[in-house]
């Protein structure tokens, strides 16, 4: 998925209200992941030794100098599809 998939995707979600158009959409994809002119919340976030910690989703945080997500247990047992199963 690239950025306007992305975009596409959110708007999809959040249509019932209407609120929110692409170009709003696309202005908080860019301040949360940011773009080649300028770095984005998250990225930040990082440079200055912080985690992003979104629960359910997981942390964006640095591993050995480089940046890493660390999926958490709800988005994990989604892609495997393991939500709503007993364990």
């Amino acid at each position: 998925m690239d950025r306007s998939a992305l975009i596409e995707a959110v708007g999809r979600r959040t249509a019932g209200g209407g609120e929110l158009s692409a170009d709003q959409i696309g202005r908080v994809v860019d301040a949360l992941f940011g773009t080649v002119a300028e770095a984005g919340a998250i990225a930040e976030t990082l440079r200055t030794g912080g985690a992003v910690t979104l629960v359910g989703f997981g942390s964006f945080h640095q591993e050995d100098g480089e940046a890493a997500l660390r999926p958490g247990k709800a988005l994990n047992e989604f892609v495997n599809d393991e939500v709503g199963r007993a364990g």
